[in-house]
Parts: C-alpha cells; sequence; structure tokens
C-alpha cells in the first residue's frame, strides 16, 4: 500500500488523505458498534469506553477473515456527539500508530439503539 498526504491538502490530523492499495482480497467489514459478543452495550454514556470496544470489534471482524488494522485503508465513523472528537482521534492514534487509514468522520442524529454514541465501518486490503 502507499499512503498519500499531497502538499497542496491540509495536514492530516491521525489519517491519511488517500491510500493506494495494489491487488488481493478486500474485506468490508459492516458498521461495528459497542456491543460485546453477548449484546449488551459496553460503556453506556462514556464515549471513550464504546470507542474502545468498537475498534476492538472491528479487529475481531478482521482477524476472522485473517487481516488485521494494518491492512484497514479506509475507515467510516458514525458520531452522535462532536464533542467526542479529540478521545476518538486519541484512540484512532492508538490503533493506528503507523499509517493510519483514509478517514471520514460524519455526526448522525443517532445509531441503532439509543445508547449508543459511535459506529465505526472499516474496509481493508490484504
Amino acid at each position: 500500500m502507499r499512503y498519500h498526504n499531497p502538499s497542496g491538502l491540509s495536514k492530516p490530523n491521525g489519517y491519511t488523505h488517500a491510500v493506494e492499495a495494489g491487488g488481493g482480497r478486500t474485506l468490508y467489514v459492516s458498521g461495528q458498534v459497542s456491543l460485546d459478543a453477548s449484546g449488551k452495550v459496553v460503556g453506556a454514556g462514556d464515549f471513550e469506553a464504546q470507542t474502545r470496544q468498537v475498534f476492538e470489534n472491528v479487529k475481531a471482524a478482521l482477524a476472522a477473515a485473517g487481516a488485521s488494522l494494518a491492512q484497514v485503508v479506509k475507515i467510516t465513523v458514525f458520531v452522535t456527539d462532536l464533542s467526542g472528537v479529540a478521545a476518538f482521534r486519541k484512540l484512532r492514534n492508538e490503533y493506528f500508530p503507523k499509517d493510519p487509514p483514509a478517514s471520514s468522520l460524519v455526526k448522525v442524529a443517532g445509531l441503532v439503539l439509543p445508547e449508543l454514541l459511535i459506529e465505526i465501518e472499516a474496509i481493508a486490503v490484504f
């Protein structure tokens, strides 16, 4: 993969403007929310706890197909409140310490359950 941050664009904060992926398999991970294996909400009311659980769920979905976070080329993040963006960025940088994926963040009115604060979709090429 090649990571591109053109000089004509603003300096990205924890993401890459464009990720070029070569051949291989492409894995699309459905939106993951802060549910544990039994379907219970983890971290109700706690954006950072929910974000951590969501990243762990993304990792588990990737691992099931033989992929890892290092092979993620794009994430799309849905949040119900933008006040958690700094916490999200901190955790994103922990989970993607090198060559972060392309990333979009969208504020939404709500997610599938009212307790949920964040949802993340991912695309990996491996």
